[in-house]
């Protein structure tokens, strides 16, 4: 006769005991570590995993980072550690995890700066462009397209941004205490040699962005002729001389990539 082995607790006990172990460095002071490991061997744990998480953070986030005491820092990482369950297991994931603690978990305290969940969205956004997947080589244009009568197209890879505090220009000898009455308009992209730029967008580049988002059929002509009436600006000519050159320093910069081909137009 037959008989069934005895059913095994060892997975359900390893996975108490991982649970223990993870609880216990995230936050050591609140969770005893697992039975039976030697104290040396979970200093040096706490230690590792801490400081590897801290040493990305600070790699990533450079002028927060700079804004901040060590003891102040350390303690916001150390929030973050215990306090938020990562939803990818992907090592360059971190940043964003980070800004989600920032934004729906961390507990303000008085002494966070203002600016600090902008300037914070700012830096990773240069990390998240250099990961996006997206290829300005597999975007169908015409490259020497006129960027006025026909349709100019925006790269995939370009970010219009807008933000309350001048994130761009904050450093340990600026820090604004308040929100300027202005808001900063940037636009952070990606170029054929992979490098990730920056520039500040006046009202009317800020405007003809939106443009090229919002508008997959108007030429670039009707565009600008738009943004002169929403400025209602005297001289519309001004406007549209003005935007040819921005339309045609965009180009140049891999924010445009030319205008929409032929064949796409004919197909609608």
């Amino acid at each position: 006769m037959n008989q069934k082995p005895p059913k095994s607790i060892a997975p359900e006990r390893l996975r108490r005991t991982q649970e223990e172990f993870a609880a216990h460095l995230r936050n050591p002071d609140r969770n005893a570590p697992p039975a039976g490991i030697e104290a040396r061997r979970l200093e040096i744990y706490r230690g590792l995993f801490f400081r590897n998480i801290r040493s990305f953070l600070s790699n990533n986030f450079p002028v927060l980072r700079k804004l901040h005491t060590d003891q102040a820092w350390d303690s916001m990482v150390r929030d973050f550690y215990d306090r938020h369950r990562s939803t990818t297991p992907l090592f360059p994931e971190i940043p964003r995890e980070f800004l989600k603690y920032l934004q729906e978990e961390r507990q303000s305290e008085q002494a966070d700066l203002p600016f600090m969940l902008e300037l914070a969205h700012y830096e990773w956004v240069e990390l998240a462009l250099s990961l996006d997947e997206r290829e300005i080589g597999d975007v169908p244009v015409d490259p020497d397209g006129d960027l006025l009568e026909g349709t100019p197209v925006l790269s995939p890879v370009a970010w219009p941004l807008s933000y309350r505090f001048p994130v761009h220009r904050i450093s340990p000898d600026y820090q604004p205490p308040e929100a300027p009455a202005e808001a900063t308009h940037l636009l952070v992209y990606r170029n054929r040699q992979d490098q990730v730029k920056f520039m500040q967008l006046n009202a009317v580049s800020t405007l003809l962005i939106q443009a090229l988002k919002d508008s997959s059929e108007s030429s670039g002509l009707d565009m600008l002729k738009r943004i002169a009436r929403t400025l209602d600006h005297p001289s519309p000519e001004v406007v549209i001389a003005g935007g040819r050159q921005l339309l045609e320093d965009l180009k140049v910069r891999d924010v445009i990539l030319g205008t929409r081909p032929a064949s796409v137009d004919s197909k609608g």
